[in-house]
């Protein structure tokens, strides 16, 4: 009975400690206190170069996987039933595994499928369904159009399309930041940095998008990473890319939070000394924020989609153009410029309004709860 007794206690101590590491919000709590806080107390923003530099390097990774993928994985995809009745089982596998051969390439790149959790079932000889000779897997008939790409498609979750791709681009913040570090700075190399980066993340963006929705069509899903579950169990590349793009968000956080540090500082304390203690708390108070939001909001496309419809359209549209309007007396107001901006502030509040509008009614009709999202 002791024995028993002591059976059940490191049992549960394994199944508990399990769980706890398992655990994303113990996860995002660790990673915040043990390497974006230490990275974001430092004083200047040119020391965070060289993980800058890193993070894009994973990100050139993920790209590069993204594209691989595409050319690796077959379309159309095994579409599985997991009610019972419509799988075929294999028993010859050991641990319930399924192999399911890619066909489209001649490397013989296994996917592999686990139905540890499904009942054995028969072959079932509906001719609706196409089975792949020695696989063991059944998969039903895809009609053609699923495999091909659609150029426009309007539901839903096209309210958060632009508005995420709005959050993307907003580099504005650490504009001046990093101007102020450049060495031998002018407008024109501040400017040459900034065609830079943006045309080389429109490509990185683009790219990942592009093939993204080019391996999984209208089965692509609001995080891309997670549409490869439904081919592999276990791959090593993608597992690889999750760690890479972990890395890269976790490097890029104090990068954002210098700059709104800033602003807190020059707004709550104007022309006082700089003090580390200041420095430090309002650094934690906007990563504990931050890692609240992260835990309690159920998607991050809920957050990027708010963030891109206010503060983002803000930044691109509204205040350049207002600022521009208000500050600038010496071109008349019947000027093309003049113009320009105006119309960039009247584009930008309709944007943020209909955006803003989309969303919520969203938020209302398909709750973050709901099993749409």
């Amino acid at each position: 009975m002791a024995w028993e007794n002591r059976s059940f206690y490191f049992h549960y101590n394994a199944e508990h400690w399990r769980e706890w590491y398992l655990n994303g919000n113990y996860l995002v709590i660790f990673v915040s206190v043990g390497i974006i806080l230490p990275l974001s107390l430092l004083k200047n923003l040119g020391y965070l170069g060289y993980t800058s530099g890193f993070s894009l390097t994973c990100m050139v990774f993920f790209v590069s996987v993204v594209i691989y993928k595409k050319f690796q994985i077959p379309c159309p995809l095994p579409n599985l039933d997991h009610n019972v009745g419509n799988l075929t089982f294999n028993n010859t596998f050991p641990m319930h595994v399924v192999m399911l051969p890619n066909n489209s390439e001649s490397s013989g790149v296994n996917f592999m499928m686990d139905y540890t959790h499904q009942n054995p079932a028969g072959l079932d000889d509906n001719p609706a369904k196409d089975s792949l000779h020695g696989s063991g897997v059944e998969y039903e008939a895809h009609s053609d159009d699923k495999c091909q790409p659609k150029y426009f498609v309007f539901n839903s979750r096209t309210a958060y399309a632009i508005p995420i791709l709005a959050f993307a681009f907003v580099c504005h913040p650490e504009v001046l930041p990093i101007y102020s570090e450049l060495k031998d700075r002018s407008r024109r190399k501040m400017q040459s940095v900034s065609n830079i980066s943006i045309t080389g993340m429109l490509i990185m963006y683009l790219l990942a998008a592009l093939f993204g929705y080019l391996t999984f069509y209208g089965e692509v899903e609001d995080e891309l990473l997670h549409a490869y579950i439904k081919v592999y169990t276990f791959d090593t590349p993608l597992l690889m890319v999750r760690l890479a793009v972990l890395v890269a968000v976790t490097l890029t956080v104090p990068i954002v939070l210098f700059p709104i540090r800033t602003s807190v500082t020059t707004l709550l304390f104007p022309k006082r000394p700089f003090s580390w203690i200041r420095h430090i708390l309002i650094a934690a108070m906007l990563i504990a924020l931050n890692n609240i939001l992260v835990i309690l909001v159920p998607t991050i496309k809920y957050i990027f989609g708010f963030i891109g419809a206010s503060s983002a359209t803000m930044l691109i549209f509204i205040l350049p153009a207002a600022f521009y309007l208000k500050l600038v007396k010496k071109e008349p107001l019947r000027s093309p410029q003049k113009v320009g901006a105006l119309i960039f502030l009247v584009v930008g509040i309709i944007f943020m309004s209909g955006s803003m509008a989309l969303i919520i009614t969203d938020w209302i009709y398909n709750p973050p709860n709901s099993k749409h999202h």
